[in-house]
């Protein structure tokens, strides 16, 4: 059985600081997707911040990877394993704002 290991982090959304915590896992993936997005996570985090409607940042946060994982979106195995299994996935990656409205 894995550890879950969360992690409570500071970020700078739209100017203001916050903290989120989510599993090592979790921010991993996130790093991952600002990279290919050649975005920073904080703008990842705020596009999803502002287009949640229920729940807190965290889950959002959760939700969105989920959502990014099971679309096939471009997740490296390197950030999945140990995580979600082994297996090979490759897409074209749509771009981030529609991403964050559709995955909330």
């Amino acid at each position: 059985m894995m550890k879950s290991s969360i992690v409570k982090r500071s970020i700078v959304i739209d100017g203001h600081k916050t903290s989120v915590s989510l599993e090592d896992a979790f921010w991993t993936v996130l790093k991952d997707i600002a990279h290919a997005e050649h975005v920073t996570v904080s703008k990842v985090v705020a596009d999803i911040d502002k287009k949640r409607k229920l729940g807190d940042l965290s889950s959002a946060l959760r939700l969105f990877v989920l959502d990014r994982t099971r679309a096939g979106g471009l997740i490296p195995q390197a950030s999945l394993r140990g995580f979600a299994g082994e297996g090979s996935q490759k897409s074209s990656t749509p771009a981030m704002s529609s991403l964050a409205r559709d995955a909330i």
